[in-house]
């Protein structure tokens, strides 16, 4: 979590406000009342990161709840029974953030998002050949008090021109690789989908030129290059075609 960020819900929270961090193995918020998280209580802290939200841990092997967030079993908490619901960096890992979602809203009166940021999800040189982190599963976008998650394509790693360079990701101020939400009461969350390789492209390349545009040069050569490269194929595939229409026994 962003410290600045972490320092602002320790300022907002009372002694008596009951919290719940979800997802929190790798870095467990102390101030939180409850853990929610799939693997055990005794391997908490797994990235050896420094704690975050107080000195001391004020959850107890005893409030360390196991329990596989995206199963669609109600989390086990009554509605509104958490004053302070926090989730940070757990809904790009898991294939259900909308339950999740749904359910923190159902269960909370107020609470605190985070993931990374599109452009960093987008980003090449965090791991090789790739972009963004392997293991994440979503492209989020926060925006006007909401929250929408897109499929992390496969065809964002198959071309540079699809994600954004590693120079540009290093560049990048620790505040812009993250993004969050603070709520009450409610918040809005929903799924982006988008149908046919076409599709999926344009929206990876409409994203890029927004954000930061490969020079056009560059751009022009490559796909020259590229049209090039593929006549043999789609000389073939139209020959292909003929043949199969000639074949065709005539109505």
């Amino acid at each position: 979590m962003l410290d600045e960020n972490a320092d602002r819900i320790l300022a907002r929270l009372r002694p008596e406000d009951v919290v719940l961090d979800i997802g929190a193995w790798g870095r467990p918020f102390n101030r939180a009342d409850y853990i929610l998280d799939q693997e055990p209580y005794e391997t908490r802290g797994f990235y050896g990161l420094p704690g975050q939200g107080g000195e001391r841990e004020r959850f107890t092997r005893e409030t360390w709840i196991r329990h596989d967030i995206c199963s669609r079993a109600p989390l086990p908490f009554r509605d509104k029974e958490i004053d302070f619901v926090i989730c940070s960096h757990t809904l790009e890992d898991i294939r259900d953030p909308l339950w999740v979602c749904s359910e923190m809203v159902r269960i909370a009166k107020a609470g605190y998002i985070e993931v990374p940021s599109r452009i960093a999800e987008s980003s090449r040189g965090i791991e090789p050949g790739i972009a963004g982190w392997s293991h994440h599963r979503w492209l989020i976008d926060i925006a006007d008090g909401g929250i929408s998650f897109m499929m992390k394509y496969h065809r964002i790693h198959s071309h540079w021109s699809l994600s954004l360079p590693e120079r540009f990701f290093r560049r990048l101020p620790e505040r812009r690789k993250v993004q969050w939400l603070f709520w009450e009461g409610s918040f809005e969350f929903s799924e982006v989908m988008l149908h046919g390789p076409d599709t999926i492209y344009e929206e990876l390349a409409r994203y890029v030129r927004e954000v930061h545009p490969y020079p056009p040069l560059l751009v022009a050569a490559d796909h020259g290059w590229r049209f090039v490269r593929d006549l043999p194929r789609r000389a073939g595939y139209r020959l292909r075609r003929e043949l199969a229409a000639r074949r065709r026994p005539a109505e």
